[in-house]
């Protein structure tokens, strides 16, 4: 293996950010096991690359930034060719590889903060801020509810955090010139406007019990689920979860007891689980509200897939700029670790799981599978171009059974005492399986009075959930399933939820007639610009291309040429037939329905 390290020397916190993570190094190149024959020669590599995005947040978030010899001496320590990793850290925008200030504030400036005020406010604390504060236009926070949304790190030992959201200019600059100084999030039950409301499943706890305590947990029927799958046994676990017919909600909704099946039937060892919680589209925050307000929850639930797949390590994927949803899910995880709840002997049965937590970087690829797979193992997020099933072909190749946070939460209902409660919620008009009947939350954000997290109940309709969102009067367009799915029209109310499979997201993003809509959609276009990791012509170019086509239009005042209309049509139709993965093929989706629906350019 030719590494081809640099020149390169890290400075002394690089160093001691790498050694905290690694431990320390007993040589400038560890990562190498020694040979028996001759201690001073290296053998082989270890395997430790699953390391590499861990060790670039442990730099950091200590640095601000990624230099040439903080990489060499963490390629060094992982045994990682350099150019890979540098391929690695530049492909994820929470990483840098130039210098820039130890505070960055970043400031949303997706659709749900568009519509609130984003421009305005960037240009206001740009302003205001001078070279000690790099300021940065962000895609989606995932405060949409709380819109216009700024995030501030400090970089340092340890790393200092301050969220402004809804945020003013006074609030950002205060937040980025003295993050103690920054008001205190509110609580998650604030962006669940039904809080305490009888009848809600997947919410019923969130604004009940306190986040932080096991005890309070427990006294609200926690861990009754997990002592019930222990009483059934893995198979008897499978068995339930198939029964009773919940899906996933990452938008396919495929139904989520046949990969609980296929996975746990596979006799390839070891079995990995993991949680996908790094939602990261405009308008999407659900899983973010549940680990905030609800974390032990989401221990159990992954205690029990764990248990009933055959794995014993699950890993949670988070987002990397959601320091509050971080926290409360490592406090959840080391009382569970502490109490018994996870470990060597889970409850004294004998069954061994743990729980690592993995942050992201930013990358909304990650959130298909395969590029969340290989975040995890250490590789540029990008999809496989020969796809095969996680259940046998997954995380470092081993079966895997891969959830979002809704998912599994919604299994407890399953396996507890509230597993009656399953037909009179959700989103279906029956109590058979699949959709009908199922609990499902939707992230109602952008004109509305109260935006927030909703647990409708069955059969409701678009028009029923915006009025109990308080919607305005002059509404122009309501998006639903976020960028990859479609507008509708506010002569639409009847449309039931979901309605098709672009709304597995739950995104309902509203829009009234004040929100320019071209340049809402080249919002749009520039994000899966932004966001295409260029692995495939039809994505890398198509992307590019719809972006050029629609700010044409924007620099035309919205008005829309024929050639323009048409090359639009001819580039969605290469994408959504020819890309590699859901990201290409949903890039059009949003514009699509804008023109045909909406009349956008008419």
């Amino acid at each position: 293996m030719d590494l081809h390290f640099g020149d390169g020397e890290p400075t002394d916190d690089e160093r001691d950010a790498v050694d905290a993570l690694l431990g320390p190094s007993e040589s400038y190149g560890q990562g190498t096991e020694r040979s028996a024959a001759d201690p001073r020669c290296a053998s082989r590599p270890v395997a430790r690359r699953h390391l590499l995005l861990p060790g670039l947040h442990a730099v950091n978030d200590r640095v601000g930034w990624i230099s040439e010899g903080a990489l060499t001496y963490l390629c060094r320590r992982l045994a990682v060719p350099p150019a890979e990793a540098y391929g690695v850290v530049t492909s994820y925008p929470l990483f840098s590889v130039r210098s820039r200030p130890a505070t960055v504030l970043r400031v949303c400036t997706d659709l749900a903060c568009a519509t609130a005020g984003a421009a305005a406010l960037c240009a206001g604390v740009e302003q205001r801020l001078g070279d000690g504060v790099h300021v940065e236009r962000s895609a989606c926070l995932g405060l949409c509810e709380r819109a216009p949304a700024a995030l501030v790190t400090r970089a340092g030992d340890p790393v200092r955090t301050a969220v402004s959201a809804p945020a003013t200019v006074e609030g950002a600059v205060r937040a980025a010139t003295a993050p103690g100084s920054a008001p205190e999030e509110p609580p998650a039950a604030t962006a669940v406007p039904q809080a305490g409301r009888g009848g809600l499943v997947l919410l019923s706890r969130v604004g009940v019990v306190d986040p932080s305590s096991l005890d309070d947990y427990r006294a609200h029927g926690g861990w009754t689920a997990l002592r019930r799958a222990f009483a059934l046994g893995p198979a008897g676990v499978v068995r339930e979860v198939v029964g009773s017919g919940p899906v996933g909600r990452g938008g396919a909704a495929f139904p989520a007891g046949r990969d609980w099946q296929a996975v746990a039937s596979r006799p390839g060892r070891p079995h990995h689980l993991v949680c996908a919680a790094g939602e990261s589209g405009p308008g999407a925050f659900r899983d973010r509200v549940l680990m905030e307000g609800d974390p032990f929850a989401l221990v159990e639930a992954m205690t029990i897939a764990g248990f009933a797949i055959g794995a014993h390590r699950g890993h949670l994927c988070l987002r990397g700029d959601s320091p509050r949803a971080a926290g409360r899910m490592r406090h959840a995880v080391d009382q569970a670790r502490a109490r018994g709840l996870l470990g060597d002997d889970v409850l004294g049965r004998g069954y061994a799981f743990d729980i690592e937590i993995r942050r992201g970087a930013g990358a909304h690829l990650c959130g298909e599978e395969s590029a969340l797979f290989h975040s995890v193992e250490g590789r540029r997020g990008e999809p496989r171009f020969q796809p095969s099933l996680p259940v046998g072909h997954g995380l470092f190749g081993a079966p895997t059974l891969v959830h979002d946070v809704e998912t599994l939460v919604g299994v407890l209902p399953v396996l507890s005492a509230t597993a009656p409660a399953h037909p009179a919620t959700g989103t279906g008009t029956g109590t058979g399986t699949g959709e009908c009947g199922r609990p499902k939350l939707f992230c109602v954000s952008g004109s509305v009075d109260r935006p927030g997290v909703y647990e409708p109940p069955s059969g409701t309709t678009l028009g029923a959930l915006l009025s109990e969102a308080g919607v305005r009067e002059n509404l122009r367009a309501v998006l639903l399933g976020g960028v990859t799915g479609g507008f509708v029209r506010p002569d639409e109310p009847d449309v039931p939820l979901p309605s098709g499979g672009g709304t597995g997201s739950g995104v309902v993003l509203a829009f009234d007639d004040t929100v320019p809509l071209p340049r809402l959609l080249l919002r749009v276009a520039e994000f899966f610009r932004d966001e295409s990791c260029g692995g495939c012509v039809p994505c890398r170019v198509g992307t590019v291309r719809q972006e050029e086509a629609l700010r044409r239009i924007v620099e035309r005042a919205g008005t829309a040429a024929a050639d323009d209309v048409a090359l639009l049509r001819e580039v969605g139709r290469a994408m959504r037939d020819a890309s590699v993965c859901g990201l290409g093929q949903g890039a059009w989706n949003a514009v699509e329905s804008a023109v045909d629906r909406l009349g956008a350019y008419g």
